[in-house]
């Protein structure tokens, strides 16, 4: 079995099965992921679109990050693709950054995969996770504030239409 990197370019060829871990290391090999304070600095440049692919189960005990696109990972490729019937307004591009994060950054790692084969090279995740970006002192909108703030069991938080068409989805609304 090879070491190298996973290609997640659209005509990469299948390879042999892996386990999970080996899966893991050669898709980050293939990513120059992001430790929460570049994230952070990136959002407020206006640089990065913030993804929290976390379940409502987490995001409900945790809360969110302000001005995250929340996606759940099954509708994330739907959301992201710029060529896409269903996509959010914001993925107008394939050059677009891309900050995906989940709970502790392992999950996040393989959706970036995912996105990247759909075209999306600047595409990376969050080293750790939310909780990583919780643990920077961040900014978090609690739970109580956060379930305040529309989130959904349909994958949706903030305010205001998606733009997209077909079913309900993400939203995103930059503080």
């Amino acid at each position: 079995m090879s070491d190298a990197p996973i290609d997640a370019s659209p005509d990469a060829p299948v390879d042999a099965p892996l386990g999970i871990d080996e899966l893991l290391e050669r898709v980050r090999a293939g990513i120059d992921r992001i430790d929460a304070p570049t994230a952070y600095e990136a959002y407020e440049a206006g640089d990065a679109l913030l993804v929290d692919t976390r379940y409502a189960a987490l995001r409900d005990r945790d809360g969110l990050v302000p001005g995250a696109l929340v996606v759940e990972r099954n509708e994330l490729e739907w959301r992201l693709d710029p060529l896409g019937s269903h996509r959010v307004p914001e993925a107008d591009s394939h050059d677009l950054r891309i900050v995906v994060f989940c709970n502790e950054g392992y999950a996040s790692s393989l959706a970036v995969a995912s996105l990247r084969r759909l075209g999306l090279h600047r595409a990376t995740d969050l080293v750790g996770g939310f909780q990583a970006w919780k643990a920077a002192g961040l900014p978090v909108l609690p739970p109580t504030e956060a379930g305040s703030a529309g989130t959904t069991g349909e994958g949706t938080t903030g305010k205001g239409p998606s733009g997209a068409s077909g079913p309900p989805g993400p939203r995103w609304d930059r503080p």
